[in-house]
């Protein structure tokens, strides 16, 4: 029987992703040497925060033979996610509405990608079993993952040819921007690797370090965790420290900023996948609805969303920071006072903060009120 022609399974593994919907698929070796010593910095630093899952693998995360034994090719695919109706923008212009970032608008794409790579794999599974039949070959063990494992997934995207790691630290494609998903399925394959983009393109532009609200890039290629403020809505489970409060604005679950603010997210284009249509609870909502909800509203709102893993009690924190960054009406005021009533410790703390930033807004507000009156009476009392 001749031998696999392994470039004909490489072509045809391409075609099946697009076929479940990927926008791009790559072949890369496991080997992430390089990007072990600035794993180890970066880590040293301290910039993972309270994300111990981090630190918990060691430099697993560069070694995915080591994570599957028998790996030797990892195969790594790009889902756009975009929505058609982004409304970033308006958006972050309304300080009344809640800002969520957009990945997270519609259904878990934990298990979107996940429930496709599993076809994917079955699909590989089934040719291989044809391919070997009669030898003692096999294709052995395989296993997918969509954040779910300790793998460096936008190096290896990178080294599969999917795009470069842009100075934000996301990954780039100068077709498609960066608002997409990434996934992995490894394999014991030999099969053909893709070359790398020769080289990245973010050249001299530096538009998300300055962009970022809170300073969170704080050099090329580097993000202090412990400042972003998708780290500070998402992952943190405690205190949000207060000098990044007034910095986070109405956004209440992740942030765009850096991928807003960047040139190559021109080419952006928008998924046609229903999964990742906005719901239209989350997409532009008033903070005051979103305060209104229940517990039980808050898990019936979230099923099958990826903001359910962060709890009530986290959603609370934030909308409670984003309501102390907008208007100091009496409705607000009211509301964030009767929740202060029935709020955790945690929880209260921002509420009490939120109270205290609006008393303070509208003391000045009613300082430049009544300075205003006082020079308009002067001038009546001029002219008169």
């Amino acid at each position: 029987m001749s031998a696999p022609d392994f470039h004909q399974l490489a072509h045809d593994i391409k075609l099946w992703a697009r076929e479940l919907g990927f926008d791009q698929a790559g072949i890369t070796d496991t080997d992430l040497r390089i990007e072990e010593p600035r794993l180890q910095a970066w880590l040293d630093a301290g910039y993972h925060g309270s994300m111990d899952y981090m630190a918990r693998h060691g430099m697993m995360r560069a070694r995915a033979h080591e994570l599957l034994p028998g790996t030797v090719r990892v195969l790594s695919v790009r889902m756009n996610y975009l929505p058609f109706e982004a409304g970033f923008a308006a958006t972050l212009r309304d300080p009344t509405l809640g800002y969520i970032s957009r990945y997270a608008l519609g259904r878990d794409y934990h298990k979107v990608l996940r429930n496709r790579l599993k076809q994917l794999g079955d699909r590989i599974e089934a040719r291989c079993a044809e391919l070997f039949q009669g030898t003692e070959d096999t294709l052995g063990e395989w296993r997918p993952f969509v954040d779910s494992a300790p793998i460096l997934e936008r190096p290896l995207a990178a080294k599969a040819g999917l795009g470069w790691v842009g100075k934000h630290s996301l990954l780039l494609n100068e077709s498609a921007g960066s608002f997409f998903f990434l996934g992995e399925l490894l394999l014991n394959l030999p099969l053909p690797v893709d070359q790398p983009v020769e080289k990245e393109q973010c050249g001299k532009c530096v538009a998300c370090l300055n962009i970022c609200p809170t300073g969170a890039i704080v050099a090329p290629y580097v993000v202090d965790g412990r400042r972003c403020i998708s780290y500070l809505t998402i992952e943190n489970d405690g205190t949000i420290p207060e000098e990044f409060r007034p910095l986070m604005g109405n956004r209440i679950y992740g942030c765009d900023d850096c991928q807003l603010i960047c040139p190559w997210n021109r080419y952006a284009d928008a998924s046609p996948e229903p999964d990742f249509s906005p719901r239209t609870s989350l997409h532009r909502p008033p903070l005051l609805a979103l305060w209104c909800w229940s517990e039980s509203d808050f898990l019936k709102q979230t099923e099958g969303s990826p903001i359910r893993r962060i709890g009530y009690q986290r959603w609370r924190r934030n909308l409670a920071v984003a309501l102390g960054n907008g208007p100091a009406t009496p409705e607000v005021i009211a509301a964030l006072q009767l929740g202060l009533t029935t709020a955790e410790p945690m929880v209260a703390e921002h509420i009490e903060w939120a109270l205290a930033t609006l008393a303070r807004r509208q003391d000045e507000e009613n300082k430049k009120t009544r300075l205003l009156i006082r020079c308009i009476e002067k001038g009546l009392s001029d002219h008169a």
